[in-house]
C-alpha cells in the first residue's frame, strides 16, 4: 500500500491518448504523482515506459467512466493506495455525429452522453465527501466550446458538453464554501483522435500540449470559467450573442461531424 505523501496527486480520466495524456504529461513534468484512469490502461503502460520516472509516482487503473460501480472502485482503490487526489480531471469522453431519424444512432447519443455527462458525476462524485472533509481541491469538468450552441449533426456532443457546463456551474454553487473548487474548461479544436476526422475547417487549431499548458494554469488559478485558447472565447462569445436566426443561416449547410457507421 502506498501512503500519502507530501507531493501533490492528479486524478486524469481518458488518460491513455489526446487531452488527457498531455495533461498527464504536463503534471508529470511538474513532479506531482499521477493516478490515471483509461479503459485501454496498456497504451498508458507503452507511452509512460518512455519516460523516466519512478513506479511510485503513478497508478494505473482501469475503469469504465460510463460505469458509475466501475468508477466507485476505480476510486475507493486509489484513495487506499494513493490518498485523496488534489486536482480530478474528468477529462474521458467522445465524440461521434448523430442523426436522430436513424434508430440506431439514439443508442450512439445515449452513449454519448453517459460517457461525457454521467461519466464526469461518476468521477466527481466517490471524491467530493473527501476533498471536502480536508477542505481543499480541485474538480474540473471539461466542457468545449461545441457546448455554448447547437451545431448541426453535433447534437449528442454538443448536448453533453452543454450539460457538462451546467453541472459543473451547479456544483460550484454548492461547494461554495467548503474549499474545494469547481473549474470548467472548454477547449476549442484540439489536434486529437477527436477532431482526425472532422470535414470541416477547425479554426485556432491547438497542439494538446500546449493546451495542456494553458489548462494547468486556469486550474492553479482556481479559475471557475476558462476557454482556451482565448480566440475560440472570443468565438463562444460571439456565438452567444447571435439570433437564433442568424445563427441558423451562417451554419446552414456545414459539413457534419462523422456519424458511427461513417
Amino acid at each position: 500500500m502506498k501512503l500519502q505523501s507530501k507531493t501533490p496527486l492528479v486524478l486524469i480520466t481518458g488518460a491513455s491518448s489526446g487531452i488527457g495524456q498531455a495533461l498527464a504529461l504536463h503534471y508529470m513534468q511538474r513532479g506531482w504523482h499521477l493516478a490515471l484512469v483509461a479503459r485501454r490502461t496498456d497504451v498508458i503502460h507503452s507511452w509512460l515506459g518512455t519516460y523516466e520516472t519512478s513506479a511510485d509516482s503513478y497508478e494505473i487503473y482501469s475503469a469504465d467512466v460510463a460505469c458509475a460501480d466501475s468508477m466507485a472502485a476505480m476510486a475507493q482503490t486509489c484513495l487506499t493506495r494513493q490518498g485523496v487526489p488534489d486536482v480530478v480531471i474528468a477529462n474521458a469522453g467522445i465524440s461521434l455525429g448523430v442523426d436522430s431519424s436513424v434508430r440506431a444512432d439514439l443508442e450512439v447519443m445515449a452513449r454519448i452522453l453517459a460517457t461525457n455527462v454521467m461519466g464526469v458525476a461518476a468521477t466527481f462524485g466517490p471524491f467530493i465527501a473527501p476533498m471536502t472533509a480536508r477542505g481543499s481541491g480541485s474538480l474540473v469538468g471539461m466542457g468545449s466550446v461545441a457546448g455554448i450552441r447547437g451545431l448541426p449533426g453535433h447534437g449528442g456532443y454538443c448536448a453533453s458538453k452543454a450539460a457538462v457546463i451546467s453541472y459543473c456551474e451547479s456544483l460550484r454553487g454548492e461547494l461554495r464554501g467548503s474549499g474545494v473548487k469547481v473549474v470548467t474548461i472548454c477547449p476549442g479544436y484540439i489536434a486529437t483522435p477527436l477532431t482526425q476526422n472532422n470535414r470541416y475547417h477547425m479554426p485556432f487549431l491547438m497542439q494538446p500540449q500546449a493546451f495542456a499548458e494553458q489548462a494547468v494554469q486556469a486550474i492553479d488559478a482556481g479559475c471557475s470559467y476558462r476557454v482556451i485558447p482565448w480566440q475560440m472565447g472570443l468565438v463562444a462569445k460571439l456565438l452567444r450573442l447571435l439570433p437564433n436566426a442568424l445563427f441558423d443561416r451562417v451554419f446552414a449547410g456545414r459539413p457534419r461531424k462523422p456519424r458511427a457507421p461513417d
